[in-house]
């Protein structure tokens, strides 16, 4: 047993005794409610209330005690368990976790994700409608959780590196609302089995490089769903099969610390010493929290007792986290059994009260809206020629619906209003058909809005400032631009990181960093190792502490290594937080035409088609590419630029204001008018097109050649079917497979800008083969679109 006076004395502030107590008895208030709260979640899924339910049964006393140590400023990476954490810290509240749970719609209720995402998905914001980063100094913050497995974890190492950014950088010290000295810890928080990802293992080994100041959390319950931990990890351990990762004299690495989840005393001490030698030292630590268990079993789709044994589930009820804190507090003299019996009492009252006010909440707009409709329908059964037996059975379907969903009143409208078409003159009709709409509009905004940013923080509100040329401009090669550009912007914006491999030293494989990592530094300026992934997750992170990090992918074709939390997380970012959270992350690669199977890559469908949300930026030569920086770093959005391979070394004017000129988003730019066919392409392709209509041109056909600029977003104003309307014919052209970025703006326009009715002939698309590029000048000539394909499908479009 352990003796009070030890106790107290390993509480930070050395509490008296009797402010000790008070703080054991409140944390196990807080696991006892949180418990409560799974329990009666659970059930609110059973009955139907809820869709779908994930708790954190079984975690409680862990997390509580890890929350001790939690500070404001620091940030959270987690996943779905996390819910005791969330109210520990106060992110969130039992009530927001049952409006969640319900998927309720208003931010006001449900603050997270206004509805759109599942239970026990938190985020705190970063940025306001304004421009302006919050003060996250006086927030505990949270990343917004996100399902996939160890998902979470890449965009750990950039939340745990900007605290080293910010304490090493001088020029940072100034922002005192983005982080006091980098004393800022990450914690990163996953569940054992998840520990199998190559996320994982990418997270640890790129922390433990780095030495940047990252907690990670291992909920250890012995099973992920049902396959047990022999068949997930080495050793059977994971803290065990990262023992090589240990840091020791001389070498980086990690701290491990070995838990048991139920042991509220022994946790509290350990966690305490180990979270302040990470705050003060930047020393990341993985804490192996073991026997945890889940009393509730995975989730509400199944139940743990089809592949637990009888002797697993009795020693989980036996070890359960809150009946072991219970006891130690009974057994140390903390309070009596008639306090805790008060305590556990209150804390079924508290869950049975967030979960009444929660769905309150929910419903009762909902069956406001129910009335609503009954009024504008029962005057239309009145109406002459009106299926008075159809609009009585959708009344009283609705009024005898006691949960009724949005979607059950839409439907019932819209029953109405498809069989009385002929009457829609009627007013009784029209009334209901207007209440239609607006309804429908209203919930189409609710669930559909905030894609990507809005106000000061939207790509759209930057001005747009043109280049300008001096008369006697300087000619450089595409590099140079660019090299002056980022030269410039190191140097005038403090904010700004750039990091890849191979980017620091030799200044990147295309030389546009060439001598700046030794002008500005290690830090401004960096190496990376081959991690394409967490070099993504590195600029999440960042970004999300409002530096404005640029994140190099060496070559388009490895962006598939840093995809999923590209897609899973920035692109969804903003729509699954409604807007409250921001991540304004460039990605910088290059592709397109070289010669070679691995580095011409030029896959635009799949990275439009899983990056809705991103501005994917393609420009044509440097100089542009220059115009599209700025205008990302004016606003707070994420983008993809991809740089044409073979461009670097061709010639361009430099502009005079280079460091502050811009290129809008989503407008294309005509670079020749013509008469006879519209001709729209990008990137590399575009100089193709141009070598193609020189001889066009000699054969008397005249084109209209346009760049689209940016493939997210296009051509916001239909600007390419004005040109449409003047040639009548139009051919999309990129280096995509067949049925990729041609058929994103064929769709765009024919569909999207009504482009058909304007056509004289069959549109075309012109892309590559449905292979990769093969390598040498023949196999970029027969795997791409080349100069005389170009011109053959021009004139056989003239000859149609």
């Amino acid at each position: 047993m352990i003796e009070n006076k030890a106790l107290s004395m390993n509480i930070e502030s050395r509490l008296s005794f009797e402010e000790f107590r008070k703080e054991v008895l409140n944390d196990y208030r807080l696991a006892c409610e949180s418990r409560e709260v799974s329990l009666l979640a659970r059930r609110e899924v059973l009955t139907g209330k809820a869709k779908f339910g994930i708790f954190g049964d079984g975690k409680e006393v862990a997390q509580v005690a890890m929350s001790k140590y939690f500070k404001p400023g620091d940030f959270r990476s987690g996943y779905y368990r996390d819910q005791t954490v969330a109210f520990a810290t106060g992110i969130a509240t039992p009530e927001q976790f049952f409006s969640q749970l319900y998927a309720d719609p208003d931010q006001q209720h449900e603050p997270f994700s206004g509805g759109r995402q599942m239970n026990s998905h938190f985020a705190t914001p970063n940025l306001g409608e304004d421009g302006n980063w919050l003060n996250l100094m006086e927030m505990k913050n949270s990343a917004t959780d996100m399902a996939p497995t160890a998902g979470q974890m890449p965009r750990a190492v950039g939340l745990a590196y900007a605290s080293k950014m910010f304490r090493e950088v001088e020029a940072l010290h100034d922002l005192k609302h983005l982080s006091d000295n980098g004393n800022e810890i990450c914690f990163a928080t996953i569940g054992d089995a998840s520990t199998s990802e190559g996320h994982f293992w990418e997270t640890i080994n790129a922390a433990g490089v780095l030495q940047v100041p990252l907690a990670v959390f291992v909920w250890d319950d012995g099973y992920g769903i049902s396959v047990p931990r022999k068949y997930q990890t080495t050793k059977n351990s994971i803290s065990a099969a990262l023992e090589g990762f240990r840091k020791t004299e001389g070498t980086n690495g990690f701290d491990i610390y070995n838990v048991k989840g139920w042991d509220y005393a022994g946790m509290c001490e350990v966690f305490e010493a180990a979270i302040r030698k990470i705050r003060e030292t930047h020393i990341p630590a993985l804490f192996h929290v073991e026997e945890i268990t889940q009393p509730q079993g995975h989730s509400t789709s199944g139940s743990h007792e089809r592949y637990k044994s009888k002797e697993r589930l009795s020693w989980e009820k036996e070890f359960d986290c809150n009946l072991k804190m219970r006891s130690w507090i009974l057994e140390n003299a903390l309070c009596d059994e008639e306090t805790l019996v008060q305590i556990e009492a209150n804390a079924k009252t508290t869950a049975q009260d967030a979960r009444k006010a929660a769905w309150e909440k929910y419903i009762t707009p909902i069956k406001q809206e129910v009335q609503r409709f009954v009024q504008l329908a029962t005057p239309v059964s009145a109406t002459p020629g009106v299926n008075a037996e159809l609009v009585a059975r959708q009344i009283q379907e609705l009024q005898a619906n006691r949960e009724p969903q949005r979607r059950d009143i839409l439907k019932a409208a819209v029953t109405i209003l498809v069989r009385h078409r002929q009457l829609k003159a009627e007013p009784a009709i029209q009334a209901l058909q207007q209440y239609y709409d607006q309804y429908l509009q209203a919930e189409k905004e609710n669930y559909s809005s905030h894609l990507h940013a809005t106000g000061a923080n939207s790509v759209h509100n930057v001005p747009v400032v043109p280049a300008e040329y001096n008369d006697d401009a300087t000619t450089l090669n595409g590099y140079e631009v660019l090299n002056k550009y980022f030269d410039q912007l190191i140097t005038n914006n403090p904010k700004v990181f750039a990091f890849g491999e191979d980017v620091g030293k030799i200044g990147d494989v295309n030389q546009a960093f060439a001598g700046l990592q030794q002008k500005h530094g290690q830090l401004r300026i960096t190496d990376t190792g081959i991690r394409e992934l967490t070099i993504m997750g590195q600029g999440i992170g960042m970004a999300l502490r409002g530096l404005r990090p640029i994140a190099e992918i060496q070559y388009l074709d490895y962006l598939l290594y840093g995809l999923q939390p590209l897609s899973d997380d920035v692109a969804s970012l903003q729509y699954r937080t409604k807007g409250i959270q921001h991540c304004p992350i460039i990605v910088r690669t290059r592709g397109h035409r070289l010669e070679g199977i691995w580095h011409s890559g030029s896959p635009m469908g799949m990275i439009i088609n899983s990056l809705r949300g991103l501005n994917v930026c393609v420009p044509r030569n440097m100089v542009q590419a220059a115009g599209m920086y700025n205008t990302l770093l004016q606003a707070n959005e994420p983008a993809l630029v991809i740089e044409s391979l073979n461009g670097y070394r061709l010639k361009e004017k430099l502009p005079s204001n280079l460091d502050t000129f811009t290129v809008p988003m989503g407008i294309p730019e005509v670079l020749k008018e013509g008469a006879d066919v519209t001709l729209v392409t990008y990137g590399s392709m575009t100089r193709i097109v141009e070598e193609a209509i020189v001889t066009l041109e000699e054969l008397g056909i005249s084109c209209e050649l346009i760049d689209v600029q940016t493939l997210l977003p296009f051509d916001i104003h239909h600007s390419i079917v004005e040109s449409l309307k003047k040639t009548n014919r139009i051919a999309f052209i990129d280096e995509d497979v067949p049925g990729g970025g041609t058929a994103f703006m064929f769709q765009q326009v024919m569909e999207q800008q009504g482009g058909y009715r304007w056509l004289d002939v069959a549109p075309r698309t012109l892309s590559a083969q449905a292979h990769r590029p093969a390598y040498g000048s023949d196999g970029d000539y027969f795997s791409k679109p080349n100069v005389e394909d170009v011109v053959k499908m021009v004139m056989e479009m003239m000859e149609e």
